[in-house]
């Protein structure tokens, strides 16, 4: 790793502690009720773009992600709606479909997802959490490099990031390995952030 590269995680770890700090405190602030009625509404554009996509990818909200499943639940209801899965931490991530009607279980990384025996899918419209974001696409995850990869091995899937708006900064630090998202879904904005939406 050379210096340069180096700087950077830490540059991005540190970032990351202030994002947390900020995540947790916001979400902690809005109170149960105002947090229980973020995300519940799909915005009239992501309506009309989720009807192009046979297999949309979203994520089980950890900690103070936003919980975005409400959102999805009548296409989780038909079986077109697909959650990350790890089998152990050191294997790559997928995508399995899940139903309103099915459990979750914890995995390796303590998340809820399917369970191992679900069906495998490869979503062309995902929903990612994220712990920061500016509105040229930059994110910032959680260190692991899971949704980076991901999105490098399919990168015709559409990619949009999901956050409280108090984790935009104004430029995020990018490593060649960072993915650019096309757009990202706040409580309060949905931000366009290329030309592929």
């Amino acid at each position: 790793m050379t210096d340069l590269s180096a700087d950077l995680v830490l540059q991005k770890q540190k970032l990351r502690e202030k994002l947390r700090f900020r995540r947790k405190h916001f979400a902690a602030n809005l109170g149960a009720m105002a947090r229980l009625a973020a995300f519940r509404v799909l915005p009239a554009p992501l309506a009309e773009l989720l009807a192009h996509h046979a297999v949309i990818g979203a994520y089980a909200a950890w900690g103070d992600e936003p919980d975005i499943l409400p959102m999805f639940a009548d296409i989780a209801a038909t079986g077109a709606l697909a959650l990350p899965h790890h089998t152990a931490r050191t294997d790559t991530m997928v995508f399995r479909r899940w139903r309103t009607d099915e459990p979750l279980e914890k995995g390796p990384w303590g998340i809820q997802q399917p369970l191992n025996e679900a069906s495998l899918a490869a979503p062309s419209l995902i929903f990612c959490p994220l712990v920061g974001f500016d509105r040229q696409g930059s994110r910032i995850g959680q260190g692991g490099g899971h949704y980076d990869r991901y999105f490098a091995a399919y990168p015709d899937a559409l990619r949009i990031g999901v956050g409280w708006s108090v984790q935009e900064i104004d430029a995020a630090p990018r490593e060649s390995t960072d993915m650019t998202l096309d757009a990202v879904l706040t409580e309060q904005e949905f931000i366009l952030c290329g030309d592929r939406l």
